[in-house]
């Protein structure tokens, strides 16, 4: 089964980093998406650039609204993700608590819902 992890912490914590820290951080990370690709957990997985650059888009009565920023206001923002593939649940949560970033955030970790075929 698919599971979305998904990286929450404030990007305050990775801002106050020096560069040997933030290199460090990345290549832990980097090191563990290799490490799911040789178990075959990894289907797909991505950083996200800064909040500071993200637009919410968003459509009621045919009028379109852009504002700019994340969609809530939070201590912790979406840094990024991990598609993964994992047997259940409980492998998937332990998958997510070997993420290099959990230790500055959170992961969320939700099963992906398979839509039926038209």
């Amino acid at each position: 089964m698919k599971y979305l992890c998904l990286i929450y912490y404030p990007e305050s914590a990775v801002d106050a980093m020096s560069d040997e820290q933030w290199l460090a951080l990345v290549d832990r990370c980097l090191s563990f998406g290799e490490s799911l690709r040789g178990s075959g957990h990894m289907l797909d997985g991505a950083p996200l650039q800064s909040v500071r650059s993200a637009r919410t888009v968003s459509v009621r009565d045919g009028a379109v609204s852009v504002v700019d920023g994340p969609f809530a206001e939070t201590r912790e923002q979406l840094a990024g993700f991990y598609m993964i593939e994992a047997a259940d649940m409980d492998e998937a949560t332990a998958i997510a608590a070997r993420v290099p970033p959990a230790y500055l955030g959170r992961v969320e970790v939700r099963p992906v819902r398979e839509l039926p075929n038209r």
